[in-house]
């Protein structure tokens, strides 16, 4: 009872949270969660509880319509039925059960729902799937039945963050890898998936201890052995609980070579730790670096590839290979004369035991039809948020559905809104490899996640835009995410013995978003084009994610010609503009207007105030100068001028320079420019079909052919663990 009900508070406490009632320690926050997990980890024997009192929670908050509630308790419960040590089956199949009613909620409700009811359904049918999948993909462990590799990237960009930041983040990534091993990760495997499915009559001791004793070779085998009775089950339609409990007993019993489980001392359930993912830290130096990392992740070089003596059959990965994303060019070619038929009976009787490692050698891969490719396309950059593409034709080939991608990037953006303009340009220079060749679409399967960073130097509401956007929508970003944006500069200026705690909270935190954050929130992506003063300069394209600001540029020959035209002891400030933007109505009617006005100055917003608007408009704040004339003489008053718009061109008549600055970053700012024209940045894909299909068909004006199948605009997605609540 005592335990009982100090989950319990604990659990009302987090509500209290959710519901902006912050705790008295204001340091605490963010911090609920992560002790109440550490909790289960120092008692294994309570995670049952914690999940019966979780369940109630939910059930309560479905009968209360307390919908903000559900998601943050759903996603705590099922971390902690995940790393469990034995959940019995009634207590599942309740989870069960109320995921399915989650089915008749709008979204996100009703996509977390039906994704948590299939790793139920799963879970329940063989004990420990979900941890033994979990640990395999995060560590790259060996499997044929389940080869799937995850792997999550953190990036931050030096110039942004102090030094002393990113050498703390560099040392806690390496030391969070330091203590584990291979070996040490498949014996967790063995141990809690035996454990998951024999309950407390499993020697977990015992069974720890003969691990350890095995060779790594041996305990790979078992490994093997466990990996492929679990997926086993789940392939085989006839298989149930019983069965997969018979073949982990008798792995177990092969194992220990002991009597059998019911003879075991009964120590009760033993926690098994969950290993840390494996995480890379990245110092943003090179703009092609993300694209690099991520085509090393697919392709990695072999380790006995020596640049200066290169092996027999593998040369080593160049530069300008990974740049042009090319799949064949990391294997040499080579033309070898086959003397066989290709027929097997046709071997003869010596070489009855090579058949085994038959295998083809420097084949040509089949080239993707234009049906195949744009499935592909479509598949990589389709995204929540936008409007679906039409359905696409079948022929034969490849479909969709049979499209796995064994990989996952989960790609960390450690800062603020300007490492998330420069993740834009690289998003939109991936997008436009792809469009030209499909090579990570198909392979990988790439998530972008953000972690804001507040410096002392600046507000949150100033830099951390997006982040303030994400944890408006999502309750559950703001309380675990938004508030490692002031912890995380502490780390720098902590002693280590103290340090020590937070660095632990801090990489467990990490690990927790890129697990459990699978819902994104898609950020309209804009394209401008730059006129610059002098004619010969070719005009400049560029995108931004978050703001674009433009201001009057002091010319020393404007100002010398501004004093030669000087009517007046006072001259006004600022310069003469035309605007052009189509207005947003709430018909979506395109209404074009256009203005002249002399301003200072020009914003534009993309980001919105409030989740509820558009993320797909603009909104402008042009700061206009008007002239007032009294009997003092003459003065000048500035007035901000406000609408939205999804398109606008701006002119300066008597061609004074002015400058643009691209999501508040001083290095993106372009100087003698006369004009630009913004607009919703349209995916390259569909760019590239929609060129194709105009030289065919150079009358029509929609969209025709493939084009009409892809989505037109680029949508950045980033994972929080709700998406936007409705």
């Amino acid at each position: 009872a005592e335990l009982e009900s100090d989950m319990l508070r604990r659990v009302r406490a987090l509500l209290r949270e959710l519901d902006g009632q912050n705790p008295s320690c204001q340091s605490d926050r963010g911090m609920l969660r992560w002790t109440l997990h550490k909790k289960i980890e120092q008692n294994p024997s309570s995670s049952c509880v914690l999940v019966r009192i979780l369940l109630k929670e939910l059930e309560r908050a479905e009968r209360g319509d307390l919908r903000h509630y559900i998601i943050p308790l759903l996603h705590t419960l099922m971390y902690t039925l995940i790393q469990a040590p034995c959940v019995p089956d009634e207590l599942c199949a309740r989870v069960y059960d109320f995921c399915k009613r989650l089915l008749t909620l709008p979204k996100p409700f009703c996509t977390i729902g039906l994704d948590y009811a299939h790793r139920l359904q799963v879970e329940r049918m063989a004990p420990g799937t979900l941890y033994h999948r979990m640990v395999i993909s995060e560590q790259s462990l060996p499997s044929v039945s389940f080869p799937y590799q995850d792997r999550i990237f953190i990036f931050a960009d030096p110039e942004l963050l102090p030094e002393a930041i990113c050498h703390v983040l560099v040392t806690d990534t390496k030391a969070a890898q330091v203590s584990q091993s291979p070996q040490g990760c498949m014996s967790c495997v063995v141990t809690h998936t035996l454990q998951a499915a024999l309950g407390d009559t499993c020697d977990i001791h015992g069974l720890q201890a003969r691990l350890q004793a095995l060779s790594p070779g041996d305990v790979e085998h078992w490994f093997q052995q466990v990996v492929a009775a679990v997926e086993g089950t789940g392939s085989e339609g006839g298989s149930d609980r019983g069965q997969h409990t018979e073949r982990l007993e008798s792995i177990y019993h092969s194992l220990l070579g002991c009597s059998p489980t019911g003879n075991a001392p009964r120590e009760g359930l033993q926690a098994t730790p969950l290993p840390n993912p494996n995480i890379s830290f990245h110092l943003w130096t090179e703009d092609e670096q993300l694209w690099k990392e991520l085509v090393l992740f697919l392709r990695p070089l072999p380790q006995s590839c020596e640049p200066d003596c290169p092996g027999p059959e593998l040369e080593p990965l160049e530069e300008r290979d990974i740049l042009e994303g090319c799949d064949c060019c990391q294997r040499s070619r080579f033309s070898v004369l086959s003397t066989d038929s290709g027929i097997e009976r046709d071997l003869a009787a010596g070489d009855e035991p090579e058949r085994s490692r038959l295998h083809r050698k420097g084949g040509i891969k089949k080239k993707l039809s234009s049906l195949d490719s744009v499935a592909l396309l479509q598949a990589g950059s389709a995204v929540p948020g936008g409007k679906p593409p039409g359905k696409l034709p079948r022929r034969s080939g490849m479909s969709l559905e049979s499209l796995h991608r064994l990989h996952t990037a989960r790609v960390v953006l450690l800062g603020d809104d300007r490492i998330l303009g420069r993740l834009a340009q690289a998003f939109h220079s991936l997008r436009k490899r792809e469009a030209r060749r499909v090579f990570l679409t198909s392979r990988l399967n790439l998530q972008f996640y953000h972690i804001p960073v507040v410096l002392d130097n600046a507000g949150p509401e100033e830099l951390c835009e997006v982040a303030g956007y994400l944890g408006r929508a999502d309750p559950w970003y703001e309380s675990n995410i938004n508030t490692l944006g002031h912890i995380i500069p502490k780390l720098a200026t902590m002693p280590p013995s103290r340090a020590l705690v937070t660095d632990l909270f801090l990489t467990d935190v990490i690990a927790y978003y890129a697990r459990m954050g699978t819902q994104p929130v898609c950020f309209q992506v804009h394209s401008v084009k730059v006129l610059f003063q002098d004619p010969a300069q070719d005009p400049a394209e560029d995108v931004f994610l978050t703001e674009l600001l433009t201001q009057v540029q002091d010319s020393p020959s404007h100002r010398e010609l501004s004093t030669a035209k000087r009517k007046s002891s006072l001259d006004s400030p600022g310069m003469d503009l035309t605007v052009t933007y189509r207005k947003v109505v709430l018909s979506e009617r395109q209404k074009e207007l256009a203005l002249s006005l002399r301003s200072t100055g020009l914003l534009l917003k993309a980001i919105a105030a409030e989740e509820a608007e558009d993320l797909g408009c603009l909104s402008v704040t042009i700061t206009e100068i008007i002239r007032i004339s009294n009997l003092a003489g003459r003065s000048f008053s500035a007035v901000a001028n406000r609408f939205k718009t999804r398109e606008i061109r701006i002119r300066s008549p008597e061609q004074r320079p002015f400058t643009v600055r691209l999501d508040k970053d001083s290095r993106r700012i372009y100087r003698d420019v006369i004009g630009l024209e913004v607009s919703p940045c349209l995916e390259p894909s569909y760019c590239l079909q929609k060129t194709r299909t105009m030289k065919l068909s150079p009358h029509e004006t929609g969209d025709v052919g493939l084009a009409k199948y892809l989505p037109k605009s680029l949508l950045l997605p980033i994972n929080t663990f709700a998406g936007v609540i409705q």
